[in-house]
């Protein structure tokens, strides 16, 4: 899936280029659209009483981002093992083609109360488009 964001001039830091800390909330941004392309809103998932918080989270700097630059986002989903799950991105500009940044991030599926949860069980639809997602990137 491809997630499309315009960096913003808030994005920026002294140098005038994106602040590397915002690529990660770029990742959040597209893993949340994932969701919603995925057909299952993560606000569903919150609804049901089950978070995904961040396990862990990687990025690696190719080229610097400027204002005005628009970005696209590719996300692949490359684990799930119905609690935990991973996906990466590569985030590149829209016209040139060329990679910004490449990372990814892992999650799992808990409780609000910080259990664990096997979502099979809670939410067999997520598990079903989960899998059939992850089939889908080969």
């Amino acid at each position: 899936m491809e997630y499309l964001h315009q960096a913003q001039y808030y994005e920026t830091d002294q140098m005038g280029i994106i602040h590397h800390s915002n690529y990660i909330r770029w990742m959040e941004e597209a893993r949340i659209a994932y969701m919603d392309e995925m057909g299952f809103p993560y606000k569903a998932v919150e609804e049901a009483g089950i978070v995904s918080p961040v396990l862990s989270v990687q990025c690696n700097y190719r080229a610097m981002t400027y204002f005005g630059d628009r970005i696209v986002i590719d996300v692949k989903l490359t684990s799930f093992k119905g609690i935990k799950y991973e996906l990466a991105y590569v985030m590149r500009e829209e016209k040139s083609g060329q990679v910004r940044a490449e990372g990814s991030s892992s999650h799992c599926y808990l409780k609000k109360d910080g259990h664990l949860v096997n979502i099979k069980k809670e939410l067999p639809l997520l598990y079903e488009k989960m899998l059939a997602a992850l089939k889908e990137q080969g």
